[in-house]
């Protein structure tokens, strides 16, 4: 199920909250409706994070994680991370990053077992991604673009890519992640698709300008209206029972 949101007549949803399997981050200080689509979605399932990083709302350009972990910027405060570790799953190992691109956000983006990261990142932040987020590790661009996450949306069922991204290269990066892509847009036409969409196996939100269209291809790509929403809730729930085991 793809649903629209704002924050505060803003679309670009995805710098003000982040969502994975696991758990979701959302912005301090947005309106009610903003979260209530989120909880409504969500609630039951996995919980719901009130946070700042660095002081910060763009929680989505600044942290980057899957349903195995949680990388922050080294610029987050010791009461974020803490914060942060009281609210999340215990099993989601969380760790700030000594990392010159400190917007991990706009500079990597990951599904639960592969990631795709800026080429000029640093060894030992590659080193930290695939140890903490338990993922094989690629330096890649999209359609020329270095900032990955910013043109790139990813869950464990497929991904949207920049729409200038060549068909060859889309088989590139399909057979690298090993799930389906398409190049598309958010928001009427933007291609910072990291900005306007957050996904992740049974959900998707994109900004209210989304279209329509826009919509059906978000759908189809992450697979969100093939199986009942039980069903992946149930497989939702044995992927975190297994985690928890």
């Amino acid at each position: 199920m793809a649903v629209r949101a704002q924050f505060e007549n803003n679309n670009e949803i995805g710098v003000f909250a982040m969502l994975t399997n696991a758990y979701c981050l959302v912005a301090l200080g947005g309106s009610t409706n903003f979260y209530s689509s989120f909880e409504a979605e969500l609630g039951d399932i996995i919980p719901i994070v009130h946070t700042s990083i660095a002081g910060t709302r763009i929680i989505g350009r600044l942290c980057v994680g899957n349903r195995h972990g949680l990388l922050v910027p080294s610029s987050t405060t010791d009461q974020e991370l803490q914060h942060l570790r009281n609210s999340l799953p215990q099993h989601v190992k969380i760790q700030r990053v000594e990392e010159r691109l400190s917007a991990l956000g706009n500079v990597v983006v990951c599904n639960d077992y592969v990631a795709l990261v800026h080429p000029d990142l640093d060894r030992e932040t590659e080193e930290i991604i695939a140890d903490v987020l338990q993922v094989e590790v690629f330096r890649q661009t999209v359609a020329d673009n270095v900032l990955v996450g910013s043109y790139c949306a990813l869950s464990n069922q497929g991904g949207l890519v920049h729409p200038h991204t060549s068909i060859q290269d889309q088989d590139e990066l399909s057979s690298l992640l090993q799930v389906p892509l398409v190049a598309g847009t958010v928001n009427r036409g933007s291609d910072v698709i990291g900005g306007g969409l957050l996904v992740n196996d049974w959900c998707a939100f994109a900004g209210r300008d989304t279209t329509a269209t826009e919509l059906s291809v978000i759908e189809n790509i992450f697979k969100l209206q093939d199986a009942g929403q039980t069903a992946i809730v149930e497989d939702m729930r044995d992927s975190l029972v297994e985690s928890y085991v």
